[in-house]
């Protein structure tokens, strides 16, 4: 089976846009009315952000391509 979790690179870049527009990530949760647990997670490639909060997450985050219900 494909391994469907975020790649690495791609979660490291995250961090990284996120640090040079000095947003925590506790605000990043905040502003888009996410869990900081979930975005963590995100991050922290534990999450195969397929659906849900996890899939939000990953797409606002620009991890993966997608859209997301407003």
């Amino acid at each position: 089976m494909a391994d469907t979790y975020a790649p690495k690179q791609a979660c490291e870049a995250a961090r990284k846009r996120l640090e040079r527009q000095g947003i925590t990530i506790k605000k990043f949760s905040e502003d888009n009315d996410l869990h900081v647990s979930t975005v963590y997670a995100v991050l922290n490639g534990q999450k195969k952000c397929l659906r849900g909060e996890s899939h939000r997450a990953a797409v606002l985050l620009g991890i993966k391509e997608g859209t997301v219900a407003q």
